[in-house]
């Protein structure tokens, strides 16, 4: 069934006859849905992020819960080198200009990414593909991962946040949404960096907080941003306040934020729905 402007109510009405169901990023697939969905046997995750799916719940039930990060990774990395590249040299902010007949040279100097310390918080999929992209700028990267060591090797050094906020000229976001990570880019966090970067977030909106990440624009404590995930995707819904945030925060010229589209090329579509079948023993 296609199902894209699926509701949840409308899911929840049909998901007894399901056996399986694959998910992107609108519904949940909470306890209540899946205490209905009596014939379930698995879920599948096209992407990565798991927070709209109740796991522990569902595995308790015998049904398998499955992601396929393998196949959007590359897409994210693109997408990141991308935003880089757009802040670092000022390529959005002086085309604006350019569309106004305002032709800056000097005002528009960009920086070099070679030879640079780039923080990379999360070393799994998207942070492993996003260092591999990098390899070739004679770099070096600071990971840090909670959960894995061992991997550092050559320009990759294995690093905690302390020195990441210490070093990193540029720092991108590459974690799950979950308790932990949440606001993990909070006020004290942009008050420990030391050398004004860039930062990038490609994870889940909530992973910063953009009154802090505001703040830090406005105090002059990081050099930009390029954001492809917000905490609210839904602008059209937004408040009064949380629309004069938007709009300022937009506004800026060293801002660059794309609407939740890092991992979605028209190669990764196929390559997550590969990987899911490939995990679910389908093909």
């Amino acid at each position: 069934m296609n199902a894209q402007n699926l509701s949840y109510d409308d899911l929840y009405d049909i998901i007894e006859q399901a056996d399986g169901i694959v998910v992107t990023t609108r519904l949940a697939i909470d306890k209540k849905m899946i205490d209905r969905a009596s014939n379930l046997k698995w879920i599948g995750r096209l992407g990565s992020g798991m927070e709209l799916i109740d796991v522990a719940y569902a595995e308790r039930k015998g049904i398998k819960c499955v992601n396929s990060p393998e196949g959007n990774r590359n897409a994210v990395a693109e997408h990141c080198l991308g935003l880089l590249l757009n802040l670092s040299k000022k390529i959005s902010s002086s085309y604006e200009e350019v569309k106004k007949l305002s032709w800056l040279r000097e005002e528009n100097r960009g920086i070099e990414i070679s030879g640079r310390t780039i923080g990379i918080v999360g070393f799994g999929n998207t942070g492993a593909a996003f260092a591999k992209l990098l390899s070739s700028f004679d770099l070096t990267i600071l990971a840090y991962d909670k959960y894995k060591f061992g991997f550092g090797q050559g320009y990759i050094k294995e690093a905690n946040l302390e020195q990441i906020a210490r070093y990193a000229e540029i720092i991108s976001f590459h974690v799950p949404l979950t308790s932990e990570t949440k606001h993990m880019g909070n006020g004290l966090f942009f008050s420990s960096l030391q050398k004004k970067p860039l930062i990038l977030n490609s994870s889940r909106g909530s992973v910063i907080d953009t009154g802090a990440l505001s703040a830090a624009l406005k105090s002059n404590l990081i050099s930009g941003a390029g954001l492809d995930v917000l905490e609210n995707e839904h602008p059209d819904a937004y408040s009064t306040q949380e629309k004069t945030a938007f709009e300022w925060l937009t506004s800026q010229p060293n801002v660059v934020i794309t609407p939740h589209v890092a991992g979605w090329s028209q190669e990764s579509f196929l390559k997550m729905a590969d990987v899911l079948l490939t995990k679910l023993d389908l093909i």
